[in-house]
């Protein structure tokens, strides 16, 4: 009897045992579903364009830092994945090669790349003011290098005073000092109200430094 009740038992174990082991062993992994999320960059790269017109940063090429400099040069390029361009024949392509000028980017001319913009510093000064600013090359340039550099750059900014008006108001109103009331400089304006311009002396010096520039926005602007 117990000899029956051990095979009883140990047969459906046993066949258990083997299910357990068929259905894992047949059982697929599951696969990692794959990424189809689209690179940032794709919302830059015109789609089915000229390959030599896409910007630097849909593409990826093998740059010869050893080509002299200021002389034209070609590099070997590839799109980048999800990119797609044309050749001179509408067929897509993904090996291509470009011309460019042989020159780092932060040797570029002030018109191929922009810059941030302080207001912080004083544009009337002397000697003039620097200020630290950070410049990125515009997207249809192309350069060697970095394309977001630093860059030491002259006090440039504007805060909307207009030359023409300051020196107008100082030849008309300047004995009442409506010339620096303008200018922001409302000291000086209540000093020329008070004293009648100093007696027309002040008057005239003052439209002789804001007709040369000497005398600006109290902001430290420049003129528009």
């Amino acid at each position: 009897a117990g000899s029956l009740m051990t095979t009883k038992h140990s047969q459906p174990q046993s066949t258990l045992a083997k299910s357990l082991t068929s259905t894992s062993t047949n059982t697929p992994y599951f696969k990692v579903a794959e990424s189809t999320e689209i690179p940032s960059y794709v919302t830059k790269c015109p789609s089915n364009g000229p390959c030599s017109r896409l910007p630097p940063d849909c593409m990826t090429c093998n740059t010869n830092y050893s080509c002299i400099y200021g002389k034209p040069a070609t590099f070997d390029c590839k799109v980048k994945p999800h990119v797609h361009c044309l050749d001179q024949n509408n067929h897509e392509q993904e090996n291509f090669t470009i011309n460019m000028t042989c020159q780092f980017c932060w040797q570029l001319p002030t018109t191929d790349y922009v810059c941030t913009n302080s207001t912080n510093c004083m544009t009337v000064s002397c000697p003039r003011q620097r200020y630290n600013a950070t410049c990125t090359v515009r997207d249809h340039i192309h350069c060697l290098g970095n394309r977001v550099f630093p860059k030491m750059l002259y006090c440039n900014w504007t805060g909307g005073y207009k030359w023409s008006t300051a020196l107008a108001l100082s030849i008309t109103l300047g004995g009442f000092g409506a010339d620096r009331f303008y200018l922001g400089q409302w000291r000086e304006g209540l000093g020329k109200l008070f004293s009648f311009g100093g007696l027309g002396i002040w008057t005239l010096i003052d439209v002789l430094l804001i007709g040369v520039g000497y005398v600006g926005p109290a902001d430290g602007s420049l003129y528009i």
